[in-house]
Parts: structure tokens; C-alpha cells; sequence
């Protein structure tokens, strides 16, 4: 039987407020596909870094061909034979394809032999079965192509251990077909690949075994032969739901936000949508799908270039969030510190920062205006801060997206879109988010959500709206939603195979 060329054995690995992983264990085997699933933040990324060399685990060990190992860089885990095909391409754009192969590792002593650097790059290109111009910058190869590279690269450096991190996300259907050819190949040769996808069908096509994690902790490991998709989706989302959402079901109004075959190339198409007065709609779906796009281009930050919005029944083809703003959509974007925060500013500019002209007089900010508008807003929201002049990047995380969603909700929105808006926050602080959301629902305004929490999403929708690859490819009332019909729909796995493994649907609270 030989031994496993990979051993992760009780991994552990906690960051501030967050248990990422607690006691996960893995075996990479030669000649192996072993596929790594589980839902968004289920601690597959956290756990491929540890095997990669780029976090240190907490507690737990690495065997690597049978010997301890201890990585502390990336470095070290390439020594010994492990390398990681990222998602998104690691490459130097303007350097040739033959520069990007051998990046890191030339040769030390002397020149640089090219012609003997050629000659090795396209053995290896040949046992992959593929052909690439050595000559050409790498910024002008195809997705697929820079995947190759990456493939090849790893390979010149005589890697064991391939770890590939959703390989085809960005790959038409052809290109995946080439690329799966290519790890039938590496597995015949003895590579050991751990395949981590969203993509269920790429399990059952590729893969011998399966691991499963969940909220940080394994599931289990199975041969892909002995389980269902049903079944694994089932295994993902196995948690009952434990919190309460103190949202109301109420009759949805008129229609507030109408949205016409929006279209942009290579994120999205044909996306029509609507959004009635004191309605909650969730828009669900995996990493990469599109959602955040979507809503991006609603607002005008990613102008469409296909289709139209219309807000209260008039026509809007949103070109810059001044337009949609105007038009009565606000969005509060996903990533908080890059998008929704200016850190080093005040508590007070921060909440204000997109009302100015309305507190303004004869050119000048109207400070008690603005003071009162503040205060009013961080007493109905409980923003805690020792002073409205603090940096607001001195704040919790809680309380900065507080302060956002004063911003937003200061616009006076007709529609409010909200992308993932209680990420990497309390759960008491998730608990005031939720309450809001329902009083602002109450009174009549459109709500979008956008969330990876299934819990979250069934517990605060109306209606859920699901997108997979660029496309809008479902609907669920609220009665009629589970976790597992979500994630069916988001995976593209037919539903009654998923209910038939579940044993039964969970009712939305």
C-alpha cells in the first residue's frame, strides 16, 4: 500500500474572534484526486495555506512522505514538492511565458542557459499534452493557458503534491475538458492532487475520494463512489438552524426596483429581477458567481452593458452611483475596509460622507446640521465610539459597519442594497444588523441582500433569488426554501436527488 505522500492530522488554526479550523485531519495518497468541499468560510482556504506553507497551524502536525514537517513559507512547502494552482493566477504579466516557468528557481551559477531552459520547458509542456509560445508575455495568454503555465511550472520544480484551488472558475466548457485531461494525466504519474471546487459535477468527474468540511471542523472523508451529490450538499449544510431572525413576513407592496436583462461581458447575463416595497430579497450563490457584480451594477460602479433599471417605474441605465444614488439606490459594498471605510477619517465624516450637499449652506457644511444628523443616527444604531471625531478605523468591526449603514441609510433609499453586510461581525452586533432591516422592511423600503450565510439568507428573505456562473438560475419563495435546495440550485444539481438524500426539507424559520 506504500504511504501517503501528505498527512494533515488534527489542524487547528484560530484568528481574532474566529475558530477557522478545530481538529481537521486529511490523507493525500499518490495518484490521488482528492476533492476538499464544503460552503463558503467551511475553512477550505485556511486549511490549503497550512498545506502550502503560508499560515503556521495552531495545533496539529504535517507529514510529508511520512516525516514531520514543519512549514513555515511557501518556500519551504515547494522544497519539498507541494505547489498551488491558484485561482487567480500568481504570474508576471509583461515577462515571457518561458521567464514566468522558471521564476524563482534559475540557475545560480553563471549566465542563464536559455536554450537548455527552452528545451526543458517544453519537455515538460509535451508530457502535459499542451503546446505554449515561450516568446509571449504571459499577460496574453488565455485563462486557460495561464492555468497551464502555472501547471507546468509546478512541475519543473518536480512537484509531488499539486494543491489546485477552483481551477476552472474562470475555463469555458472546452477548456475544462482540456484541463481534466491533464490532471487524469498527473495522476497516472503519481502526482498527489487535492482538488478544492464549488463545482459538484467536477467531484464525480475527477475525483477517487471526497473530504468534507463544515464550520470549520471535518465532516468526513468518502470514496466519491459510494456517495450522491445529494448526499454531499446534505453533509455541507447539515447544521440546523440555531439563531432566530426577527424578520416578519408581511405582504410585499409595489414594485419599487425592476431590473431588464442586465448584461456584462464575462461577469454576467441576461439578469432580470424585482424588488417590491417592504420586501427582503435574498440573492444567494457561490463565490464567483456574480452577485456582487450584479449589485455593483445596479449601483453604476460596474456600468452594464446590456439591459436597464427602473426605480419607481422610471427608467435608469446606470452609469455612476451619483445616478443610481439619485434615483433612490443605495448599496453597501461587501469588502468594508477597502470599499466602505476612509480609516484614517472621523466617525462623523465617515456617516456624512455622501449627504454633504444636503447639509450644506452657501457652500459651507452646516455643522450643527450635520452634528444633529450624526447623533441621531449613532443612538438608533447604538454606534459605540468615544468620539465622533475618532478615526473610524479605531473602531470594532461592528461598529465601522454601523457607520455604513448610516451612511447609506442618511441617502434616504428607496432601495437598499446590502452585499454580505454582516461579514466578520458579533453575533449581538448581526442581531441589531437583522432588527434593522426588518423596521427599515416595515416601513416600506426594498431590500437586495446578498449573502454567503444560508441561514442568514433564509431567515431574513422574502423571496430568494439564486445565481450560478454569470446567471440568474432559480427561485424560492420562502416557504419553499432549504439549505438544500439553495445550494442545489447554486451548485447545479437537480433537486429531487438533494431532497431525496436530506430526508426531508427544513422549514425556514
Amino acid at each position: 500500500m506504500g504511504q501517503p505522500l501528505l498527512v494533515l492530522r488534527g489542524i487547528a488554526k484560530a484568528f481574532p474572534g474566529v475558530q477557522a479550523l478545530a481538529g481537521v485531519s486529511l490523507e493525500l495518497w499518490p495518484g490521488e484526486v482528492h476533492a476538499l468541499v464544503g460552503e463558503n468560510g467551511a475553512g477550505k482556504s485556511t486549511l490549503i495555506k497550512i498545506a502550502a506553507g503560508v499560515y503556521l497551524p495552531d495545533a496539529g502536525e504535517i507529514l510529508f512522505e511520512g516525516r514531520p514537517v514543519r512549514l513555515h513559507s511557501p518556500r519551504d512547502a515547494a522544497a519539498l514538492g507541494i505547489a498551488v494552482i491558484h485561482q487567480e493566477p500568481y504570474l508576471f504579466p509583461t515577462l515571457s511565458v518561458l521567464e514566468n516557468l522558471f521564476m524563482g528557481f534559475q540557475p545560480r551559477r553563471g549566465l542563464l542557459d536559455w536554450p537548455a531552459m527552452a528545451r526543458r520547458a517544453r519537455e515538460v509542456l509535451q508530457a502535459l499534452g499542451v503546446a505554449l509560445p515561450l516568446e509571449v508575455p504571459a499577460g496574453e495568454l488565455s485563462a486557460a493557458q495561464q492555468q497551464l503555465l502555472q501547471i507546468a511550472r509546478a512541475l519543473l520544480q518536480d512537484a509531488r503534491v499539486l494543491i489546485m484551488d477552483e481551477p476552472t472558475s474562470s475555463l469555458s466548457q472546452k477548456e475544462v475538458a482540456t484541463l481534466f485531461e491533464i490532471v487524469r494525466r498527473l495522476r497516472a504519474r503519481g502526482v498527489g492532487i487535492l482538488y478544492i471546487t464549488h463545482r459538484l459535477e467536477e467531484v464525480f468527474a475527477l475525483a477517487d475520494r471526497v473530504t468534507v468540511l463544515r464550520d470549520g471542523r471535518l465532516v468526513g472523508t468518502f470514496p466519491v463512489a459510494t456517495v450522491t451529490p445529494g448526499a454531499l450538499i446534505a453533509h455541507m449544510v447539515g447544521r440546523e438552524l440555531t439563531q432566530l431572525f426577527p424578520h416578519t413576513p408581511r405582504p410585499p407592496g409595489p414594485v419599487l426596483l425592476r431590473v431588464h436583462g442586465l448584461g456584462r461581458r464575462g461577469l454576467f447575463e441576461g439578469i432580470s429581477l424585482e424588488v417590491r416595497a417592504g420586501e427582503i430579497v435574498g440573492l444567494a450563490g457561490l463565490v464567483g458567481a456574480g452577485r456582487s457584480e450584479v449589485a455593483q451594477a445596479i449601483f453604476g460602479l460596474l456600468p452594464p452593458e446590456t439591459g436597464f433599471v427602473e426605480v419607481d417605474g422610471r427608467c435608469l441605465v446606470p452609469r455612476a452611483p451619483w445616478e443610481a444614488m439619485a434615483a433612490g439606490i443605495v448599496y453597501l459594498p461587501e469588502d468594508r475596509h477597502r470599499q466602505g471605510i476612509v480609516a484614517p477619517m472621523s466617525v462623523r465624516a465617515n456617516l456624512t460622507l455622501a449627504v454633504l450637499h444636503r447639509l450644506a449652506r452657501l457652500g459651507l457644511v452646516d455643522r450643527r446640521a450635520e452634528d444633529a444628523l450624526v447623533r441621531s443616527y449613532q443612538a438608533r444604531l447604538r454606534i459605540r465610539a468615544a468620539s465622533l471625531e475618532q478615526p473610524i478605523g479605531t473602531l470594532s468591526g461592528g461598529n465601522q459597519q454601523k457607520v455604513i449603514v448610516a451612511r447609506g441609510l442618511a441617502a434616504r433609499p428607496r432601495v437598499l442594497i446590502l452585499d454580505e453586510p454582516t461579514r466578520g461581525i458579533d453575533v449581538g452586533t448581526k442581531a441589531e444588523i437583522h432588527r434593522l432591516m426588518d423596521e427599515l422592511a416595515a416601513q416600506g423600503m426594498g431590500i437586495l441582500m446578498i449573502s454567503s450565510e444560508l441561514p442568514e439568507i433564509l431567515g431574513m428573505s422574502d423571496r430568494i433569488l439564486v445565481m450560478r456562473a454569470g446567471r440568474l438560475v432559480g427561485e424560492l419563495s420562502r416557504a419553499e426554501a432549504t439549505q438544500e435546495r439553495v445550494m442545489a440550485l447554486a451548485m447545479g444539481v437537480a433537486l429531487e436527488a438533494v431532497e431525496e438524500e436530506a430526508g426531508g426539507s427544513r422549514e425556514v424559520p
